[in-house]
């Protein structure tokens, strides 16, 4: 049976207390597709590898999504109103300022695909920790993931240099 179109406007007014850190995603539908509606702010270092494309639209405000091409660590800001299709396996870091909202579009993962959230060491950019799940819940597995980071000093600290990975990034200029 099909559902009822979502009001956007009105469903922000009603549940905007459900889009709580550290991730502050709501998902609204997950059959064919997930979407999820984010809210800002949060505060998180880890980047999500998913073996699928997500598809990123900013209804509010701005953000600015944290990612590693190649070899190279680069920022893309995604404005009020502009779209951004994320290739498959691009460690990212979607980074969300107050008062913002966004929607995330994702596809189902298959049975044996893999989810990573990975942590870079902010001094040397050496991977300091990584783990491996197939994601089932992405709110919950990945607040679980986060919140065993922040509390492990061992999962923080870089084999290279000796440096503990920051909690939330470094450096963060609103677009």
């Amino acid at each position: 049976m099909l559902s009822n179109p979502l009001n956007l406007p009105q469903w922000l007014q009603e549940n905007s207390h459900l889009l709580k850190p550290p991730i502050n995603n709501y998902c609204v539908y997950d059959k064919d597709v997930t979407v999820m509606i984010v809210g800002g702010p949060n505060a998180r270092s880890d980047y999500h590898i998913n073996e699928t494309a997500e598809w990123f639209y900013q209804y509010r405000g701005s953000m600015l999504l944290k990612v590693v091409d190649g070899d190279n660590f680069r920022d893309i800001p995604i404005r009020e109103g502009e779209m951004f299709l994320l290739p498959p396996n691009v460690p990212h870091n979607p980074v969300r300022f107050a008062d913002t909202v966004g929607i995330v579009l994702e596809q189902p993962r298959p049975t044996e695909s893999k989810d990573r959230l990975r942590w870079y060491c902010q001094h040397c950019w050496e991977i300091v920790n990584e783990e491996t799940f197939h994601c089932t819940d992405l709110g919950t597995q990945i607040k679980e993931a986060v919140n065993a980071f922040k509390a492990s000093d061992e999962k923080r600290k870089c084999k290279n240099c000796g440096e503990l990975a920051d909690l939330v990034p470094r450096n963060v200029v609103r677009p």
